[in-house]
């Protein structure tokens, strides 16, 4: 079924205990899409600046299943770069630089051949910006949206009126918290739900995600990584596994925003963004295959199922 990311693509230099990657391939939208692509062919929209290497167009390409038929390419505009530096514990960064580019201008407009999508990822962006991709997906079944800090601070108004047009929003535990005024991860997603959303999905890095459902509750343990070199893109390949999984199953005709059909998908997630994390940039996810995805899916069932 048809899967639709919009969202970043970037140039990204990181610094972390475990060595640098200079000038490397990043943003929301790759690491969705590539994620994504093992489940399900996946629609990409993003704008980039003519400074975007081809190389990096054509790791995209290389991923069988992601049209970039969306993706634009803007003359005299530069791509958004960002770097950010991983303290000892790999658990929290800062960040050592932002060049927004074309992230400041007018974000991209959805192709027609993409208005029939079914299955909406809104990666982090202004939440205007996602109200207004919405508005061009008139055949959407299901919509999910990410978000961060800076617009719950500056852009609240407008993400609480998205609240009111999407399915689901996937955010981190310390965002929960900002946005509602909840210490407790459980009882800010409940918060959130109150605002329109089915289901939130509370992600806590190394320590897994929770599911907050109207229909439900669930948490999710983090598979245990051994080898954990770089963290970057992990919450995007999360989503994009998730997502990927739901639209996979989307012609059964099931409910795909159902608690049974969320829960399901976010144990892909897990174990799709336990690959991301062991090379730089996309470097695991190029050399992946869905069997060792399928692989590592049986382990992490194992290690969970209680009888």
């Amino acid at each position: 079924m048809s899967l639709i990311v919009t969202g970043t693509i970037g140039i990204d230099t990181i610094h972390a205990p475990t060595g640098q990657a200079e000038s490397v391939l990043g943003g929301s939208c790759t690491y969705f899409a590539a994620a994504a692509s093992f489940f399900t062919p996946v629609r990409l929209v993003a704008v980039v600046g003519d400074d975007f290497p081809d190389t990096y167009r054509s790791v995209l390409t290389a991923f069988k299943g992601i049209d970039l038929a969306g993706l634009e390419t803007r003359q005299g505009s530069k791509t958004f770069r960002w770097g950010g530096k991983y303290l000892a514990n790999m658990n929290s960064r800062e960040t050592l630089f932002t060049e927004l580019g074309v992230l400041a201008e007018a974000p991209p407009k959805v192709p027609a051949a993409f208005a029939d999508s079914k299955y909406v990822f809104l990666a982090n962006m202004h939440p205007g910006n996602q109200a207004g991709i919405l508005e061009q997906l008139p055949k959407r079944t299901l919509s999910v949206a990410d978000t961060m800090d800076l617009w719950i601070n500056i852009a609240n108004d407008d993400l609480r009126k998205l609240m009111t047009k999407i399915d689901g929003l996937v955010l981190n535990y310390d965002e929960a918290e900002l946005f509602t005024g909840k210490a407790n991860s459980v009882t800010a997603g409940r918060e959130i739900l109150k605002m329109g959303p089915r289901f939130v999905v509370v992600k806590k890095g190394e320590h897994g995600a929770l599911l907050v459902h109207k229909d439900g509750i669930a948490a999710f343990p983090a598979y245990p990584t051994e080898n954990v070199i770089d963290p970057t893109g992990a919450g995007d390949t999360f989503a994009g596994g998730m997502m990927g999984s739901i639209a996979s199953t989307g012609a059964s005709g099931s409910d795909p925003g159902s608690f049974d059909s969320i829960r399901r998908s976010m144990a892909h997630a897990t174990v799709t963004a336990s690959f991301t994390i062991e090379e730089f940039s996309l470097g695991r996810l190029q050399k992946l295959s869905r069997a060792q995805i399928d692989e590592r899916y049986n382990e992490y069932a194992a290690m969970t199922r209680l009888t």
